[in-house]
């Protein structure tokens, strides 16, 4: 029997790794290769099964699989119920969108309980080109086509993918070989999907014109990723040096801080001179830096407005961002028109939700068992004032946000608005940071960087989750 091909790069000895395991065959495949391994690797290996609340009975059965599977191998287990459907309902997203994003919460809170450092998942190379696939079909940036990352970094930890170089045929036929079963997922054959329909129809139909296709498409997403990995560092390098905060004002300097509406411009000269792949890479940058993401009909009259567009001209996108033609400058700026004036704040219930669009964010918070607050609580969602203080983890005492601010190198437009959660007076959260935690207080907070699709082409799938205890 041939073994199944694990990339184990990633895979250092002592890692606490934990498979969500569903108990397709992708899923129990990995675990079974993983095991078999696990002394050679020097894994500490764990297995985690997430309940969606889905498909009644069947669903029931696959949690019931994974842990017979589980006692079979002797593995540490996990195991959490979520209801998708309502949480789909809640949020406005898709019954996936909404799994999708439960899931990656709930392998972030094991990771965070310290009992774990990574999650492996068992996406393959079919998933590769499946995802690929549906990211060109919506529309997406060059980056867009990366699709399915080896690995997700996290401040919590480590989301893997061992299998991408692994194709959904060979994974079938090592499991086969070894006498193990695996669960069929009934929504897998749904045509409602979109997933499914690319899967069961269109990748039929392409590889009819190219039995390679799916193979170039992971191709193709590994030279996606490379090539992006070389753009986030050259915009990073370049846009400090392009990129002025605040607005110019007469006589020299410029003029921005706390009360006015973040703004960063550009020199519309400077811009001209650059080519055009690196215009539109800069422009998406300096909106991404604001909050909002553009699409390529948004970033193309950004770069119209820049080149040709006359003085005093404007523009209003999506998010709240507007754009403004100075004889000299492009000029973007958040807060409709541009206009001056304090961040709006946010109530939210213990436990509840909100969205937060001045700050491109969507916080949820939980109250676990013991946290010793009384449901119905209020915290409030607002801009960081001066004389705000927060407590960072392992600090000796309280340190003023302004001083936080300028250890992370914040500065400008960007500090102008930046979130904090306040409960009963105290800071109990600050985006980019890790406090203390706050006795008696469990709260989860799921961030979105922007409440519309991203650079890629794809919605925030579950963004940046952090969580404060």
């Amino acid at each position: 029997m041939l073994p199944l091909l694990l990339d184990t790069t990633l895979l250092k000895p002592g890692l606490r790794l934990a498979v969500g395991l569903s108990g397709g065959a992708d899923s129990v495949a990995l675990l079974r290769a993983l095991q078999a391994r696990s002394g050679e690797l020097g894994l500490v290996l764990h297995a985690a099964h997430l309940h969606h609340g889905l498909r009644g009975e069947e669903a029931d059965g696959d949690l019931a699989f994974a842990r017979s599977l589980e006692a079979e191998l002797g593995l540490p287990f996990h195991e959490a119920r979520v209801d998708a459907g309502a949480a789909a309902k809640e949020n406005g997203e898709t019954i996936e969108e909404a799994a999708r994003r439960l899931r990656y919460m709930w392998f972030r809170r094991l990771m965070a309980s310290g009992e774990l450092d990574a999650v492996a998942t068992a996406h393959t190379r079919d998933d590769q080109a499946e995802t690929v696939l549906a990211k060109f079909l919506r529309g997406a940036w060059t980056e867009g086509l990366s699709g399915i990352y080896p690995v997700i970094e996290f401040p919590e930890g480590r989301i893997l993918r061992p299998l991408l170089g692994t194709t959904r045929a060979e994974v079938e036929s090592y499991l086969t070989a070894l006498g193990q079963g695996w669960r069929e997922d009934s929504s897998n054959r749904h045509l409602t999907f979109t997933r499914n329909r690319i899967r069961h129809e269109l990748l039929p139909l392409l590889e009819g014109w190219n039995p390679q296709l799916r193979e170039h498409l992971a191709q193709m997403a590994e030279l996606a990723r490379d090539e992006e990995a070389w753009w986030t560092g050259e915009v990073a390098r370049l846009a400090p040096q392009i990129a002025m905060h605040g607005r110019a004002v007469r006589g020299g300097g410029r003029a921005g801080g706390n009360g006015l509406a973040p703004s960063l411009s550009m020199d519309v000269t400077r811009l001209a001179a650059l080519p055009t792949a690196l215009q539109r890479r800069l422009l998406r940058h300096l909106a991404e830096e604001l909050g909002a993401a553009v699409d390529f009909p948004s970033t193309e009259a950004l770069r119209a407005l820049a080149l040709t567009g006359r003085a005093g001209q404007k523009l209003e996108l999506a998010q709240g961002l507007c754009a403004e033609r100075t004889p000299r400058e492009l000029r973007l700026a958040v807060g409709g028109r541009g206009a001056s004036g304090p961040a709006p704040e946010y109530s939210v219930a213990i436990p509840g939700e909100v969205a937060a669009p001045a700050f491109g964010l969507r916080l949820r918070i939980d109250l676990s068992v013991s946290a010793g607050l009384a449901e119905g609580q209020t915290a409030i969602v607002r801009n960081w004032r001066p004389g705000d203080r927060v407590r960072l983890r392992y600090s000796s005492g309280p340190r003023k946000v302004k001083e936080v601010l300028e250890r992370l190198k914040v500065t400008g437009s960007s500090r102008a608005l930046w979130p904090v959660l306040e409960l009963d007076g105290r800071i109990v959260w600050m985006r980019g940071v890790e406090l203390e935690p706050e006795p008696g207080i469990r709260i989860v907070a799921a961030i979105w960087r922007a409440l519309a699709p991203d650079r890629s082409g794809r919605n925030p799938p579950h963004g940046v989750d952090l969580l404060i205890s």
